[in-house]
């Protein structure tokens, strides 16, 4: 019987796809998404270590590694200005927009996408309008209307909770209509009908198959108005007093005429950060699925 000569073994020779980036490209993506992602966090560093640092270390001249670690900012914030107060004005005046904006939009972006009604279209284009000019337009316009209303019928929207709710409304809402409305449209029509033959009317066929199918939408547009409500400045600057100023004015208070206290301004930025950073967390993947709806299309 003939032997069979020894043959070497067969290395595997890896192929590069043709389709594949070029190694060199591989490299200069990782070392650019490295430095993006060190410029991005910077800011948040020198944050966390500024809040932990004795005012002298951050009011003199900047060091990378604090001297000396202390959590005595996180306590002092509560009692420099009253941060617990300016908090539940937030909560309450960015919750209650959310929730007003939210409802308001399922309802008028239903009857957008369903119905056939005189003005639909005049109708849509004013609300589409209304985002070209910048907010600082009807800043005047707003506070002449609240005082106004205030002085002849005794509705204090001035300098009031409610008054910044209706604010932050006209801001968000025609947004979250218009997005909506898109949104509700991608729904089958089909799914209505289905409804209509099981017995239910036009709101059981709206909040039983619509609002679930268009869930990534409505949880997209919650964020939206809850963030624009959450950080806004200028409005709230000039619509509340000292007893329903929010936090986004509140925070001014660290600073006063002689002294700017910087380690609990920062400690109390990471504060009010922790709401919007964690409701974005965990809201991550409808958000993305209701701002991506239609792009696969």
């Amino acid at each position: 019987m003939a032997s069979t000569a020894h043959r070497p073994p067969r290395t595997a020779v890896r192929r590069r796809s043709p389709t594949a980036p070029p190694r060199s490209f591989r490299w200069i993506r990782r070392i650019f998404l490295t430095a993006l992602t060190g410029f991005v966090l910077l800011p948040v560093y020198v944050m966390l270590s500024s809040s932990l640092k004795p005012l002298e270390d951050v009011s003199g001249t900047f060091h990378w590694l604090p001297s000396e670690l202390t959590i005595r900012p996180y306590l002092d914030i509560w009692r420099t200005v009253p941060l617990a107060r300016y908090f539940t004005n937030s909560l309450i005046v960015a919750g209650s927009a959310t929730l007003c904006s939210v409802l308001i939009a399922i309802f008028a972006a239903y009857a957008v996408s369903r119905y056939r009604f005189r003005g639909k279209r005049v109708f849509t284009l004013t609300v589409l309008s209304t985002q070209m000019f910048p907010g600082i337009l009807f800043l005047l316009p707003l506070f002449l209307i609240y005082v106004n209303i205030g002085n002849s019928t005794g509705v204090a929207l001035y300098g009031s909770r409610g008054g910044l709710i209706l604010t932050y409304l006209t801001f968000s809402l025609p947004f979250s209509i218009w997005m909506l409305a898109g949104y509700f449209a991608s729904v089958p029509r089909e799914l209505d009908e289905a409804a209509y033959v099981d017995g239910c009317g036009p709101l059981g066929a709206l909040f039983r198959v619509v609002v679930p199918a268009a869930l990534p939408g409505i949880v997209a547009v919650a964020v939206y108005a809850f963030m624009t409500a959450w950080g806004e400045v200028l409005f709230a600057s000039v619509m509340t007093n000292d007893t329903t100023r929010t936090l986004s004015v509140g925070l001014q208070g660290y600073a006063t005429q002689n002294d700017v206290y910087w380690n609990q301004v920062m400690a109390a930025s990471l504060v009010v950060s922790v709401p919007v950073v964690a409701g974005f967390l965990l809201l991550q993947r409808y958000l993305v699925a209701g701002l991506t709806a239609g792009a696969v299309k």
